[in-house]
């Protein structure tokens, strides 16, 4: 059964379209560190440290992304994500030294927020 979960959610990755993709790496980093939030110890363990490697990763490449010249976003949105991704960097960075569950619940909340401000929003009527 877990295989067919694994199978589905890699095609479903595979089909989206951008936004769909950021939103779902971004939840899917989210519940990583939620998952060590909730295992109670945000001292540094091998759960903590593979959530914050994977969020740490995601971020790099949203901000490759956002900076570059050929982003179609405005420039206001992409200086506010920008902005907003130098300081997730640094409470990533600041959680593999100092772990706080402050930082972490932080982390959890922008990955989410940016999430779903990334989802369609179904028409209204």
């Amino acid at each position: 059964m877990r295989h067919a979960i694994n199978a589905y959610a890699k095609t479903a990755k595979e089909t989206a379209n951008p936004r769909d993709l950021e939103a779902i790496l971004l939840l899917e980093a989210a519940a990583k560190l939620q998952k060590a939030l909730d295992e109670g110890n945000v001292n540094p363990s091998e759960l903590l440290n593979e959530a914050l490697l994977y969020n740490r990763r995601l971020w790099t490449i949203l901000l490759d992304a956002v900076v570059r010249d050929d982003n179609g976003l405005p420039l206001k949105v992409r200086q506010n994500l920008t902005q907003l991704g130098v300081y997730v960097m640094g409470e990533t960075f600041s959680m593999m030294t100092k772990p706080n569950l402050d930082h972490l619940k932080a982390m959890i909340k922008v990955n989410r927020s940016i999430a779903t401000g990334l989802r369609p929003r179904p028409p209204t009527a």
